[in-house]
């Protein structure tokens, strides 16, 4: 785990083992990942950014009490349940955010999102 992890969830300590199961499974499937943490996330790079992970800012109506946000892009919108907000910033650029509350939620189809992800942000120039 990224050491200045425990400090961003210093208030969510209870969401530490959701952003730890994140990380190692991102760093496992992409060993050259950087993880850089931030004030607002925390951020998974190659080259370029392909996954986040961030604590909700403003919590919408139906979500968790709490829960971790996980975002990936990817050059179009994939429509799924699970995502609780897509929006598209630049044209042919999706962000999508998924809400995790357990670690079981890193689960295959998120990952495979974030692999579409990160083969994408491998492919911008």
């Amino acid at each position: 785990m990224h050491p200045d992890a425990p400090q961003f969830f210093n208030l969510y300590a209870d969401l530490l083992p959701v952003y730890d199961a994140l990380e190692q499974a991102l760093c496992a499937r992409w060993p050259d990942t950087g993880v850089r943490v931030q004030k607002s996330q925390i951020a998974f790079f190659d080259r370029h950014g392909y996954a986040w992970a961030s604590l909700p800012v403003r919590r919408r109506r139906g979500w968790p009490e709490r829960c971790l946000v996980v975002t990936f892009g990817w050059h179009s919108r994939v429509e799924d349940p699970r995502i609780a907000v897509a929006t598209e910033p630049y044209p042919n650029r999706w962000t999508h955010h998924v809400l995790v509350t357990r670690p079981e939620d890193i689960d295959a189809q998120l990952l495979e999102w974030i692999r579409l992800s990160h083969d994408f942000s491998v492919s911008k120039r």
